[in-house]
Parts: structure tokens; C-alpha cells; sequence
């Protein structure tokens, strides 16, 4: 099945068969699990980091430097993994998606420069948005190596670097906040962390991969050499690439505003102080999301060849297992929270942030509806009904932003977490219709290709 020009699907019934490789969906997700549950137990613990070594406002710092510069990177980056790791047909190199994220991460690097001088943050602030944006550049780099690791199904080595990344992400941070009790150099540490992972281990994994993309890591005919990247800057294929891949920027700029419009707003209405207890308290809701996360990725590659493939049956079973797993873990979650949030709080982090346990159920509702909207995402590119999602997002934006305007000034983090809540209904309930249309259509589709095949 392959798009046309007008972004309709057809199918291509004489394709040829499409081959899994790699590791199996069993062990790329446990893998994936692994390496999530480290890198997110990392990243939680450099909030921990802030909140008992410092206070609520170098929290509510370094969560308005990830707030501030997310959705450019995330804009910027396209989703290009997503569409590496879908791109069941190989239709682009690896040289084409590097090309395009080493010159968006450059221009999201010079947004995000333009956003610090024009915004009158304070300098201090505007300095730790700078170094954060820095370090999510590096990530960037490091993410679409991770695509295509991920389009041949070896998450077990996106793993491992997220092993290693995690630890020592928090350890540079935490060794920058103790020597200078600085929100800024714990950034200026995190940065320095994601390059020498960059370098030291995610080009070499990635370069190292024998695949069917061939220029750019296959074994040579003259020794087995590596082939070294050659970026392809601007021609008919990147443009190519930016007109399939720019609906998901646009979508995932709107994810990223969705989850952070209510930190604009508190850090507006309420001050840092209440935006750092608000990112804390949020951020124990990824425990969740490791699972949902380590699913999705490992079986968005089997998703989409179920797809191409017209399979229609496999691919309604497949994601029929994530969308269960992820009520039982939201249900979980909440229940979790209702008996022992307090407590939870209280040990984690200090007494001032037990006292938002009504914030914490909130956030835990609106987290569990998320994770079976997550799921529907990755069904979506899986599909690459890409352009629809944008639409999609869009309104789940202007209901975030409504919601905050009107909820916050009158209920300060409940009001957030609240708006959190009905921004996830709406997105879950406009994944499922796409999905739901998706699968109809991938069904109609495989009853042409049998009625064809028996003619």
C-alpha cells in the first residue's frame, strides 16, 4: 500500500514481499523497556536533583528551558525516526534523513536563540533555555541514527546508548548544580553529557549497521570498510522528504505545545515556583509512559508492514494488544495515586509538594488517556496518514489553550491539570476516528488484493 499524490492510499499488489529483520518484537521491547526505564529513572532524578539539593524555582528553570525550546526541536526534527523507522519500502537513504535533521536542528538552534533574546526572561533564566537547547540539539542528531536502527528493528542498541546517556546525563547535571548550587551549569553538564554520547557511541552504532539502504553503513566490496555519511543538502529528495515529513512536524509541535501550554500559563499567572512543584509532580507520570513508549517504537516498524503489506488482520490484532495494556496501565496508575500519592510525594520530593495531591490525580487521569492515545498515534504513521494528524492536533491545541486561559487564573495547578484532562479526551477520541477510518480503509484495500489475486 503506498500513498498518491492526493494523500489517498492504494494498494501496490505487486510489491514484493516486505522481510523482518533484526531482533524480534519481543526482545526489541524488551530492550526498549529497559533502556526507557533507565534514561526516564535518570532523567526523573535530575528533577529529584534540583528539587532537594535547590528549590521549586531552579525546578521551574530548568522546566521552562525543556518547555521553551521542545516544541522548536520537536518542529524541526519532523519526526523524521518515525518515518525512517515506517519507511518499510527503503524509498529514502539514511545520507537524505541526516541531511535534512542536521540542517533543521540548525535552524531550531537559531529559533531558539531568537525566542531567549526576544522573550525578557530573566538573564539567568534565558541562559539555562540556551544551554537546554544545546543539549536537546545533540539529541537530535543522536535521534535520527536512532531511526534507523530503529527501521531495522535493533532497538537493542538504541538501548544501550540510552543506558549509558541516562546516568551519565544525571551525573553531569547533578555535579554542576553541587559545585555551583547553578540551575545553568547542571544544563551547561547535560549538554556536554548528549554530545560525547553522540559521538563516542550513537554515529559509530548506526554507521556500523548493515542494512538495505546501501551508501551509507553497508560493507564494502573491498574489505568490509565503513562507509562514512555523505549529507545530500539540498536537491529534489529533500524536498521530497520535508513534503512527506512536514505534516509531522506541524503535528509534533502541536504534541509538544499540548503537553507544555499549561507551563506557559503557570509560569505566567503563577511564577516559577509553582512551575517547578507542577513539572515535579508531572514527571512522575513517564513511569507509565516507558512502557507505552518502549511498545510503541518497537512495534510501529511491524505495524507499518502489516500495513504496506495490506494485512489487515495482523495489524487490528497487534494494536488491539497495545490499546488493552494501556487501559490496565492507566487504571493502574490512577489507583496508585488515589491510595498512596501523598505518601509518594512526601518521599520523593519534600512536604510542599504533598500538598498538590489533588494535581497528581488529575495529571494520572489525563496521563492514562494519553497512553491509549499514544498507541493510536503510532498506528497513524504506521498507516503514514500523516497529513490528517495535523488537523487533528491542531484542535487539541486551541482546546489546551482555551481551557488554560479560562481554568488557571481561577485554579492555579488544578486548573492545568484539568485542562491536561480535556486535551487528552480530545486527542484520544480524534486518534480513534482516524485509526478506526484507517483500518476501514486498509480492509476495503486487502478485498480488492484478494479478489485480484484470485481472477
Amino acid at each position: 500500500m503506498q500513498q498518491n499524490d492526493a494523500g489517498k492510499f492504494q494498494v501496490n499488489i505487486a510489491a514484493e514481499p516486505i522481510m523482518v529483520s533484526g531482533l524480534s518484537l519481543r526482545q526489541n521491547f524488551s530492550w526498549t523497556l529497559v533502556g526507557n526505564i533507565v534514561y526516564a529513572a535518570c532523567q526523573w532524578g535530575m528533577l529529584v536533583v534540583l528539587a532537594k539539593m535547590g528549590s521549586p524555582v531552579m525546578v521551574g528553570q530548568f522546566a521552562l528551558g525543556l518547555a521553551v525550546t521542545a516544541p522548536i526541536i520537536m518542529f524541526a526534527n519532523l519526526q523524521l525516526r518515525a518515518v525512517q523507522a515506517t519507511d518499510a519500502r527503503h524509498e529514502y537513504l539514511f545520507d537524505d534523513y541526516l541531511s535534512l535533521r542536521l540542517a533543521t536542528t540548525i535552524a531550531a538552534l537559531a529559533a531558539i536563540a531568537g525566542v531567549v533574546i526576544f522573550s525578557g526572561y530573566r538573564s539567568e533564566t534565558a541562559l539555562v533555555i540556551l544551554a537546554v537547547g544545546v543539549a536537546k540539539a545533540f539529541e537530535a542528531i543522536s535521534d535520527v541514527f536512532y531511526g534507523r536502527l530503529q527501521q531495522h528493528e535493533r532497538m537493542d542498541r538504541i538501548a544501550k546508548s540510552m543506558i549509558i546517556k541516562g546516568p551519565l546525563s544525571l551525573l553531569a547535571l547533578g555535579f554542576g548544580v553541587y559545585l555551583t548550587d547553578s540551575t545553568l551549569w547542571g544544563a551547561v553538564g547535560l549538554a556536554v553529557a548528549w554530545a560525547l554520547v553522540l559521538v563516542s557511541y550513537d554515529v559509530r552504532s548506526g554507521l556500523t549497521l548493515k542494512g538495505r539502504d546501501a551508501g551509507v553503513a553497508d560493507v564494502s566490496a573491498d574489505g568490509g570498510r565503513r562507509v562514512a555519511p555523505r549529507p545530500r543538502w539540498i536537491n529534489k529528495t529533500s524536498f521530497a522528504l520535508i513534503k512527506l515529513s512536514l505534516p509531522l512536524g506541524f503535528v509534533m509541535l502541536l504534541i509538544s505545545l499540548n503537553a507544555n501550554i499549561p507551563r506557559y500559563f503557570i509560569e505566567h499567572y503563577l511564577g516559577e515556583r509553582e512551575l517547578g512543584i507542577f513539572a515535579a509532580i508531572a514527571y512522575l507520570m513517564v513511569a507509565g509512559g516507558m512502557v507505552v513508549n518502549a511498545l510503541g517504537q518497537s512495534a510501529s516498524p511491524r505495524l507499518a508492514k502489516h500495513y504496506a503489506a495490506a494485512e489487515a488482520k495482523p495489524f487490528r490484532h497487534l494494536l488491539g494488544k497495545l490499546i488493552a495494556i494501556s487501559a490496565l496501565l492507566g487504571l493502574a496508575g490512577v489507583a496508585i495515586v488515589a491510595v498512596a500519592g501523598e505518601t509518594i510525594l512526601t518521599m520523593i520530593y519534600k512536604p510542599e509538594y504533598a500538598q498538590h495531591l489533588d494535581v497528581f490525580l488529575l495529571l494520572m487521569v489525563a496521563t492514562g488517556l494519553g497512553f491509549s492515545a499514544s498507541f493510536l498515534g503510532y498506528a497513524m504513521t504506521a498507516a503514514r496518514y500523516f497529513r490528517v494528524q495535523a488537523p487533528l492536533f491542531a484542535m487539541v491545541t486551541a482546546v489546551s489553550i482555551l481551557t488554560c486561559l479560562w481554568l488557571v487564573p481561577l485554579y492555579g495547578l488544578s486548573g492545568a491539570a484539568v485542562a491536561l484532562v480535556i486535551a487528552a479526551a480530545v486527542q484520544l477520541l480524534g486518534s480513534l476516528a482516524i485509526t478506526v477510518f484507517a483500518i476501514y480503509k486498509l480492509s476495503i484495500c486487502a478485498k480488492v488484493a484478494m479478489a485480484h489475486d484470485s481472477i
